[in-house]
């Protein structure tokens, strides 16, 4: 079943700010959440998807890939399976809207706005992959070579050597927060800091991981693969979220970005969904017309030249260009006509147009015109 477009599932506009797209979720998500309508599987799967569209355009960088590619284009953020529950990272917006039982719904308990914080994520990796004009006509499945930082597999990330583990920090007691009282002439005033002991997580280790030294990262080398749709050029990227670098002490990973790059081709040069290919032809050919065959992006097109083609015309191919990233449609070759003029002849090549130049004078009496100036008609027409 074809997924709907998010903004018609939340009802908002493509225009629509953050807040607009907030208000119309939390809506849709007072009405149909599940504790709400117990046993009612239809009304779920409207949360489900409502919280799906919010966890897109909510986020700014999910929802610039949306806006470019469409459902295809979130194939790597949400996998094969496509959206889980696990996927959503907004369940603490609306504690005071659902209190408790929107935090258990999402696998979690309510989630205290002060206290340790959690371990640092891993930073975003950037890529660029180079495409022919054929990989992106088609679409392509592409691998990519990674020297990543990972979780440690002899601690599990969280730094703590094998047999221990990590201790609550004794200067907050596990709190991640330190209060500084300052007296002034103005009154005692508190402030309140993240832990300089424990960096705000509210734990410590004291018996480092060997292996990662405490840090609950080790480097290695991975192998990811990335499904590139078809119609992208140069600038997009398609991010595969959790594939970046892992976060120290068992904090999140960051993303992993493949920007995309175009490579010079050969033959075509491409305009928009367009691409274009300029083919030479001699004078025979622009003359008396010919049956030809001209490279495509995937294969070769028969083509007709009409007699009197002159130097310069386009063609065009339908259908032979680049497919548009969002489905609406292909682009289209065009072919532009170049009549080529040998720096060489034969002695019987020379015989030959001589002979043609003879009978063009005879022409020129016979009409009061000559080649060059019907040639020069026929370019300023």
């Amino acid at each position: 079943m074809a997924k709907r477009d998010y903004y018609e599932v939340l009802g908002v506009s493509k225009d629509a700010s953050v807040a607009d797209i907030k208000s119309a979720y939390r809506k849709l998500a007072v009405k149909d959440h599940p504790d709400k309508n117990p046993g009612d599987r239809e009304a779920e799967e409207r949360f489900k998807e409502a919280s799906e569209a919010y966890e897109v355009l909510s986020d700014k960088e999910k929802r610039a890939q949306y806006d470019r590619f469409g459902h295809r284009g979130l194939e790597n953020t949400f996998g094969r399976d496509g959206f889980q529950w696990s996927d959503f990272s907004h369940a603490g917006d609306f504690e005071d809207l659902f209190g408790d039982l929107f935090g258990s719904f999402f696998g979690g308990g309510r989630r205290s706005r002060r206290g340790p914080a959690s371990p640092p994520a891993g930073r975003d990796l950037k890529i660029a992959v180079e495409l022919t004009l054929e990989e992106i006509a088609a679409g392509v499945e592409k691998k990519i070579n990674l020297n990543r930082l990972e979780r440690c597999s002899a601690c599990d990330g969280s730094g703590a050597a094998r047999g221990s583990s990590k201790q609550t920090c004794s200067t907050c007691g596990g709190m991640g927060q330190v209060q500084q009282v300052s007296r002034s002439f103005f009154g005692q005033s508190v402030t309140v800091t993240a832990c300089p002991a424990c960096n705000g997580e509210g734990s410590t280790v004291t018996d480092p991981c060997p292996e990662c030294r405490g840090d609950g990262r080790t480097r290695a080398k991975t192998t990811l693969t990335v499904r590139i749709p078809a119609g992208v050029r140069s600038g997009n990227y398609i991010p595969l979220r959790g594939q970046g670098e892992a976060g120290p002490r068992g904090g999140p990973a960051g993303d992993c970005l493949v920007f995309i790059e175009e490579k010079a081709h050969e033959q075509f040069t491409r305009d928009g969904n367009d691409v274009i290919y300029r083919l030479p032809i001699n004078f025979s050919q622009a003359a008396l017309g010919d049956d030809v065959k001209v490279p495509t992006l995937n294969g070769k097109a028969r083509m007709k030249i009409p007699a009197g083609t002159q130097s310069g015309r386009v063609f065009r191919l339908r259908a032979k260009g680049i497919p548009d990233v969002d489905g609406r449609g292909v682009g289209d070759e065009l072919v532009q006509v170049m009549v080529w003029t040998p720096q060489e002849l034969s002695s019987r090549e020379r015989e030959l147009l001589e002979e043609l130049g003879e009978l063009d004078k005879k022409r020129a009496d016979r009409e009061g015109k000559g080649f060059l100036e019907k040639m020069r008609e026929a370019f300023s027409s």
